[in-house]
């Protein structure tokens, strides 16, 4: 099988979360433990960081690998899901893995895979280890693809575990309370193992603390330690002054991850920075700036705040519902630019009636829909979105959307695109 032929075997084959939803879901690690003994259990040949939460757990997972990046480490990436390419997935030092590696992986395990019957993610779990064991890398950045106890990467043994925070995230597999859920992402909490909570949150913070008393785990709650003051909202990112047991730590920080969750994860990335500090790793002052300020460029993330062009500026982010989209907005109304123009598609199952309202009325609108069943059709998008003041053109394809807004848009304008992932996937420039 060629690179097309096996990502297509893979879908097709494997049961997929982002497709068929809780029916894909394996609430167990059975299938995950016998792939890896299958591969030699390849997850007992690197160190690596582990990342749990609602929120959040992409941006600390990219902060952490970049900083050890900056810091001479060859770093191991695996997050889920993918924007555009599937490799995005598994990354090394910043670099997704070759489509060579992955048809040569699916070769040599066809056989095994085709009798475990295993989910895609557990497969894709297998993929990364395997690939950073080969690899050698230095350390891996693990981020859980849903909950934590029973998820696929839940087999390591890290340096230190992370949770984000807790909010509500898929109740009918986690629990239809938040100290239930709590306890789903604190499975990933090992014996003697340092854990990180970024954000101290009252009515989950005994779950945790149960947990890590339980499992003897060195317990830190980072924003008792951590307090991040934003400062400025700039076209590259946001500008933050961090404090450290209320003493100015990091004056002036850049962070490339733009909106104010950001400042939660900080207090948890630089809380681990120090949890890794004390375990030996050479990380300073310069690394930490370097990684935080150049994230996505360091590691490839891809439509978080992602900078397009400039004269005209061109964003794109892939805020969707009600609090992604409150953040960019607050976000553009702090630049400067002469005219906006926004290219906007959005998913059908979405309630517009809560987005719609935090967009700006004197922007020009480029109404599109992204080429997926579940994408709410362009004219319908606009019917709504009139109602709401906004005003502009229908434009289905995302593409002709993003051409047509260029061409209009002089180089003191803003040009924004988003509503939804699927949208951002679609522009030809990511």
């Amino acid at each position: 099988m060629d690179y097309q032929e096996t990502l297509s075997y893979l879908y097709n084959r494997l049961p997929m979360f982002h497709r068929l939803g809780k029916k894909a879901y394996k609430a167990d690690l059975h299938n995950t433990l016998a792939l890896c003994n299958h591969l030699q259990n390849p997850q007992n040949h690197f160190k690596s960081i582990h990342i749990a939460g609602t929120n959040g757990k992409g941006s600390t997972s990219h902060m952490l690998a970049a900083i050890l990046q900056s810091a001479g480490y060859k770093t191991g990436l695996y997050t889920s899901p993918h924007l555009k390419s599937f490799t995005e997935r598994i990354r090394n030092n910043g670099q997704e893995i070759s489509q060579e590696a992955v048809v040569r992986f699916v070769e040599k395990n066809k056989e095994f895979i085709e009798q475990l019957q295993p989910s895609f993610f557990e497969m894709t779990v297998g993929m990364a280890f395997d690939e950073f064991a080969s690899q050698q890398v230095d350390i891996a950045v693990v981020e859980v693809g849903l909950g934590g106890r029973l998820d696929s990467t839940n087999i390591i043994t890290p340096q230190v575990s992370v949770i984000t925070n807790i909010s509500w995230d898929h109740q009918d597999i986690l629990g239809d309370t938040l100290p239930q859920i709590a306890s789903e992402k604190a499975g990933i909490i090992k014996p003697g193992i340092p854990v990180v909570i970024s954000e101290y949150q009252p009515e989950v913070a005994a779950v945790f603390k149960e947990k890590a008393f339980l499992q003897q785990a060195p317990l830190y709650f980072a924003s008792e330690t951590f307090t991040v003051e934003l400062k400025e909202y700039t076209s590259e990112g946001i500008i933050v002054d961090i404090w450290k047991d209320k003493s100015l730590y990091l004056p002036n920080l850049l962070s490339q991850l733009a909106g104010e969750y950001q400042l939660k994860n900080l207090a948890g990335v630089l809380q681990t920075v120090e949890v890794l500090k004390a375990q030996g790793y050479g990380i300073t002052e310069e690394h930490i700036r370097k990684g935080i300020g150049q994230v996505s460029t360091l590691t490839g993330l891809k439509g978080r705040w992602q900078i397009l062009g400039r004269n005209p500026m061109i964003i794109c982010d892939t805020g969707h519902n009600e609090a992604g989209i409150r953040q960019v907005m607050g976000h553009i109304s702090k630049l400067s630019y002469k005219q906006l123009h926004i290219v906007l598609g959005v998913v059908n199952d979405k309630d517009l009636s809560h987005v719609l309202p935090l967009l700006p009325k004197n922007a020009h609108y480029y109404f599109c829909q992204a080429q997926i069943p579940r994408a709410l059709p362009a004219t319908a998008l606009q019917a709504q979105a009139v109602d709401f003041g906004l005003q502009g053109v229908i434009i289905p394809s995302v593409a002709e959307a993003v051409k047509r807004a260029r061409s209009q848009a002089s180089p003191d304008d803003l040009l924004f695109i988003g509503g939804s992932t699927f949208v951002v996937a679609e522009i030809e420039e990511l």
